[in-house]
């Protein structure tokens, strides 16, 4: 046994600080009933237990409080049991309100979805602590301490354990949730696929993706009177970018993944309702209808991909070995019973479905979204193109890194609108990170929007569009370039980097050289963090033919 779960699954951990009290209790119970001793032994336990939840919810968080205080870190005052849940709470609702009043500028929505953040920020600076129920939290944005999270290769830092709760209905105990081992051995089988090498094998579909989006869009317009037509940009998207991640990674068509992708964005938003950002695992209790809502499409979207991976089993392609193929042999590698290796492989496909595909028709999204308001910038991509295919060549794999002004695009796009909002880490083990110590069980978090948009590291213009910025590459578009970090940072990194940065570029040059387009009148911007940050009402355009 024991050597099976160094193989495969981390022993799994007892969650909730009444397992152990609850535990003896029920045995003393139990054993004593039938000697009519059960007042007494309730008499002796209950202060016992008194003692355990006195020193769970309030000794061990002040402690940790202290120890993080005499290092120089202050923060708001907690209260009992709930911590800064209830400020946390009070002042989203304060800021929403605002924000319908319209006293916000719209672009600006690290203040309108995040706002305890940056309130608490303007009074304590880049490095604060706060509190969620009994978890405590440091709020890291100083660029020095981000470097040096960045630089950490040491497992002691893993993913947040009361976040990756909520998130394993949709990602299970696959690599975007997992820690230590499992997340080690499930990134060695993962990681390879989106190597530069393996995702230049991907152009070809993504361009056949893409040019099947041109031609859905060019009917449209045809269907509203060959001029002009109004489009919902960010569904095509989210449908050519699942297309390409079942392709490449599945060997099925999208048609085949449709409802799991579609099951998929059910599920995120509904986990997305749970406010998990300022409830911690013991107080952010939801309401059963809407637990029986979530349980529900967890186990139809593990049976639909356990349809696809019996379908690849019975197909036993040797050959042109993709992701599943490479997650199905990585199972049996670890020989860690049945049961243990559907869950491994489930859990890694939903991982794969979702982060494959959704954060970069995000991205693209918002591509159009700024490409739609500044339309000087449609222009330059399509005299690069001229340029760049002056041969009558199309979108290659070596034509791609010639594509300089898509580029600077996409790179700005994704300094003012990183689909992932943070970069959130919890200490499994008492960890240094510059000067500061970091107590075992503490939560570390860096916003990625306001390192972004810093005006001290990226000059004034820093709440403008400007992809200029970006002209000799990161390293010279501020004066800080390890702050610069949409794919997160350190061992965790997105592994999806090279695919997505390719795919946007695919996306981005294919829709610019067959159409123009501007805001639709109906788009409104309102950015909404559902897990990443998206278009809220999404990305309405008015589009019509290049040239024509």
């Amino acid at each position: 046994m024991q050597k099976q779960r160094a193989k495969g699954q981390e022993k799994p951990k007892m969650e909730g600080p009444s397992f152990i009290p609850t535990l003896l209790l029920a045995i003393l119970v139990l054993s004593c009933a039938a000697t009519n001793k059960l007042p007494l032994v309730i008499l002796v336990l209950l202060p016992i237990l008194a003692l355990y939840f006195l020193k769970t919810l309030w000794l061990n968080p002040w402690l940790i409080r202290r120890k993080l205080r005499l290092q120089g870190i202050k923060g708001p005052k907690p209260s009992f049991l709930y911590g800064n849940a209830w400020e946390m709470q009070k002042i989203q609702a304060s800021m929403k309100k605002s924000a319908e009043n319209g006293e916000f500028v719209a672009h600006d929505y690290t203040s309108t979805l995040f706002p305890y953040f940056e309130h608490w920020r303007k009074q304590y600076g880049n490095v604060y602590m706060y509190s969620t129920g009994n978890k405590q939290h440091l709020y890291v944005n100083h660029p020095d301490l981000v470097k040096d999270m960045n630089h950490c290769i040491s497992s002691d830092l893993g993913k947040p354990s009361y976040i990756t709760k909520r998130l394993a209905p949709m990602l299970g105990n696959g690599i975007l949730r997992s820690n230590g081992h499992m997340w080690a051995q499930q990134r060695k089988i993962v990681a390879p696929e989106f190597f530069m090498d393996k995702v230049k094998g991907m152009v070809g579909l993504m361009v056949e993706s893409a040019e099947s989006l041109t031609r859905k869009w060019e009917d449209c317009i045809e269907l509203q009177g060959g001029k002009t037509a109004e489009i919902q940009a960010e569904e095509d998207l989210r449908s050519i970018s699942a297309d390409v991640i079942s392709k490449a990674c599945f060997g099925s068509s999208y048609l085949k993944g449709k409802e799991i992708f579609s099951k998929l964005r059910t599920l995120q938003k509904a986990i997305s309702k749970q406010s998990f950002l300022f409830a911690s695992h013991a107080f952010g209790l939801i309401s059963t209808g809407h637990q029986k809502k979530i349980e529900h499409l967890e186990k139809e979207i593990e049976t639909l991909i356990w349809e696809v991976v019996k379908e690849r089993e019975r197909e036993c392609q040797e050959e042109n070995k993709d992701l599943l193929q490479l997650i199905l042999e990585g199972a049996i590698n670890n020989d860690v019973g049945k049961d243990s290796s559907k869950r491994f492989i489930v859990d890694n496909c939903k991982n794969i479905y979702f982060a494959g595909h959704e954060s970069t028709a995000v991205a693209a999204s918002w591509c159009l979204m700024l490409l739609a308001l500044h339309p000087q910038w449609q222009d330059r991509i399509r005299a690069e193109m001229a340029q760049v295919f002056c041969s009558g060549s199309g979108l290659d794999p070596d034509s791609l890194h010639k594509l300089k002004t898509v580029t600077m695009v996409i790179q700005e796009v994704l300094r003012l609108y990183p689909p992932a909002a943070f970069v959130s880490r919890e200490a499994l083990q008492e960890t240094q990170i510059g000067q500061i110590v970091v107590p075992k069980g503490v939560c570390l978090w860096t916003l990625i929007p306001t390192l972004h948009r810093d005006p001290n590291i990226w000059g004034p213009d820093v709440n403008e569009f400007n992809p200029k910025r970006f002209a000799n590459g990161i390293s010279n578009a501020c004066k800080l370039p390890q702050v610069y970090i949409p794919f997160g940072l350190g061992p965790r990194l997105c592994l999806g980097r090279n695919f997505a940065l390719v795919q946007l570029k695919i996306v981005i040059a294919l829709i610019i050289s067959k159409f123009t387009f501007s805001l639709s009148p109906k788009y409104r911007h309102s950015p909404a963090y559902r897990m990443i940050v998206e278009p809220g009402q999404g990305v309405h355009l008015l589009i019509r033919r290049y040239g024509k």
